[in-house]
C-alpha cells in the first residue's frame, strides 16, 4: 500500500509539531500549514490522503470551510480538531461532510483511530471510482428504497431486463412506485441517454388518447392548428411508459397492438407510415388477468405486454423496509423545510409497523411530510401521527409495537430496534465500516447515522469485513 498522505493545519506550533512527529512515527507523510486561509489554494495544486483541520474560531468559518472544501473535493476527509465541541456542532459539521471530530487537547489514540478510519474511508472511495460503472449501475436504485428479499427480487430483474428490449408489465396497487421502477429499468438500460416519455392512460380522456400516442396533422380534427409529434415519436431510440394501460379504450388497444409488433403507426390525418425504434415499458394497479376476463384488456395485448411480468408488493407484505422509507423521507422534509427531526420514537415506529399503509409508499411519504411540517422537535412520537394511522389500535398496542413487529413473511418476530440495527449492520459490514457510504447505501444522512451508531452502542470499527 502506498504512503498515507497527511496535511495538518494548525495554528498552534507546539500542537501541529507534536502532532506531525506523532503521525510520522505512524509512518504517515505528513505536510503541515499554520492556517486555514490558504487550504482550497494548496488543495487545487496538491490533494493529500486526509486533512487534518484546526476548528477553533468562528464555527461558522469553519463549517463553511469543510463544505467548499467538499464541493470540490467530494471524497476528500477532513478531520475537525477542536477545544470546543458540543451536540449541535458536531451534527452540522457532518452534514457539511466533516469526516469526523477529535477534541483538544488532543488524544492521539483517539486520533489514530480517527486517521485510520477516515484513510480507509478515502481508499475505499478510490477504489468505487475506480469500478465506476458497476457502482453507478448499482447506483441507480437509489430512488428505490427497500431490502426486503421480495424488493432485492425485484432489483435482480431490473438488472436482468435492462441489457435488452422485452417489454415489461409492472403490476401493483397504487403508490407502490411502478413509474420509479420503469424509470430504473430506462436508466440501467442502453437507451439510459434517451428519452423516458410517460403516459397516463387514465389521466387523457378517451378522445385525446390516440392523439397522444400516435401525434396528428394539421387540420386533423377540430382544434389541430398544428402538427403534433405523439408519445411514440417523441420516444424514439428511448423508452415509452404506458401506466395505467387497463384504461385505455379497447378500440385504440387493437392499434397498440399493431404499434407494439411493426413498431410502426401514422399520424392522425397523416399518410406517411413512420418507423421508430422504442422500448415499450407498460404498468397497471388493477389484475390484468381479471381486466381481460372482463373484456377491459384485450388477451393478445395482453400477452404481447407481459413478456416479463414484474409484481410490486404492497407496502404491508414488506414491512422490514418502513423504518428505511421512514428515515428517509423525514430527513428528506425536515431538510426540506428547515426542521430537526432525526428519529422516530419507539412507539411511534411501532404504530406504523402496525399500519397497513393502503396508499404505500405514496401515503408514508405524505404521513412523513405533514407530520414535519406541522411539528417540531427531534423525535417524531405518536401524537405527531395523523388519525388514520393510530386508527383502531389501543395504548397497549401501540406500545406493544414499539418493542417488537411482525418484519417478514416467514412470521418472525423481531423488535423494532432490531430491525433498524440490523439494517445498519448490514450496511457497515458491506461498506467495510465506512460510515459515509453506508448512509448512502442506507439512504440517511451522515450525522443521523452517527446518531443511530451511538444510539444502538455500535462501532463502524467493530463492523469492517
Amino acid at each position: 500500500m502506498s504512503e498515507v498522505r497527511v496535511l495538518l493545519v494548525d495554528s498552534d506550533p507546539n500542537s501541529r509539531n507534536q502532532i506531525k512527529i506523532w503521525l510520522e512515527e505512524q509512518s504517515y507523510a505528513v505536510d503541515t500549514a499554520a492556517d486555514r486561509d490558504g487550504l482550497l489554494e494548496r488543495l487545487s495544486s496538491d490533494v493529500p490522503d486526509l486533512v487534518l483541520l484546526d476548528g477553533d474560531g468562528e464555527d461558522k468559518d469553519v463549517l463553511r470551510l469543510v463544505q467548499d472544501v467538499k464541493s470540490r473535493y467530494e471524497h476528500l476527509p477532513v478531520v475537525i480538531m477542536t477545544s470546543g465541541i458540543d451536540a449541535s456542532a458536531v451534527a452540522e459539521g457532518m452534514r457539511k461532510g466533516a469526516a469526523d471530530f477529535v477534541s483538544k487537547p488532543i488524544d492521539l489514540t483517539r486520533l489514530g483511530i480517527c486517521v485510520r478510519n477516515a484513510v480507509d474511508m478515502h481508499r475505499l472511495l478510490i477504489k468505487v471510482n475506480q469500478l465506476q460503472s458497476q457502482y453507478q449501475k448499482r447506483g441507480r436504485f437509489q430512488r428505490i428504497i427497500g431490502i426486503s428479499p421480495r424488493m432485492q427480487t425485484i432489483y435482480s430483474i431490473i438488472e436482468n431486463v435492462g441489457a435488452t428490449d422485452v417489454t415489461v408489465f409492472v403490476t401493483g396497487p397504487s403508490g407502490t412506485g411502478k413509474e420509479l421502477i420503469a424509470r430504473a429499468i430506462h436508466d440501467v438500460s442502453n437507451r439510459a441517454n434517451r428519452r423516458f416519455i410517460a403516459v397516463n392512460c387514465a389521466a387523457i380522456p378517451g378522445e385525446l388518447m390516440e392523439s397522444e400516442l400516435f401525434g396528428h396533422e394539421r387540420g386533423s380534427f377540430t382544434g389541430a392548428t398544428s402538427r403534433y409529434r405523439g408519445s411514440c415519436e417523441q420516444a424514439h431510440q428511448g423508452t415509452l411508459f404506458l401506466d395505467e394501460i387497463c384504461e385505455m379504450d379497447v378500440n385504440l388497444q387493437s392499434k397498440l397492438l399493431r404499434f407494439l409488433q411493426e413498431k410502426s403507426f401514422s399520424r392522425l390525418g397523416g399518410k406517411e407510415e413512420l418507423k421508430v425504434d422504442v422500448r415499450v415499458l407498460a404498468a397497471t394497479n388493477r389484475d390484468p388477468l381479471l381486466q381481460v376476463r372482463e373484456g377491459q384488456l384485450r388477451e393478445d395485448l395482453y400477452y404481447r405486454l407481459n413478456v416479463v411480468p414484474l409484481e410490486v408488493p404492497p407496502l404491508k407484505s414488506r414491512k422490514e423496509d418502513i423504518p428505511l422509507l421512514a428515515n428517509f423521507f423525514l430527513e428528506r422534509f425536515a431538510n426540506k423545510y428547515g426542521k430537526y427531526f432525526y428519529d422516530f420514537s419507539p412507539e411511534a415506529m411501532g404504530a406504523m409497523l402496525i399500519h397497513d399503509w393502503p396508499g404505500n409508499v405514496r401515503e408514508i411519504e405524505n404521513t412523513i411530510e405533514r407530520v414535519v411540517v406541522l411539528h417540531t422537535g427531534s423525535e417524531v412520537t405518536t401524537d405527531m401521527l395523523p388519525p388514520a394511522v393510530l386508527e383502531g389500535k389501543t395504548e397497549e398496542s401501540v406500545a406493544g409495537a414499539g418493542s417488537a413487529a411482525d418484519v417478514g413473511e416467514d412470521g418472525v418476530i423481531l423488535p423494532i430496534r432490531e430491525i433498524e440495527k440490523r439494517a445498519i449492520q448490514r450496511a457497515l459490514s458491506i461498506c467495510r465500516g465506512n460510515v459515509s457510504q453506508a448512509a448512502r447505501r442506507l439512504q440517511i444522512g451522515q450525522a443521523t447515522l452517527y446518531r443511530k451508531l451511538k444510539k444502538y452502542d455500535l462501532s463502524s470499527q467493530q463492523l469492517r469485513g
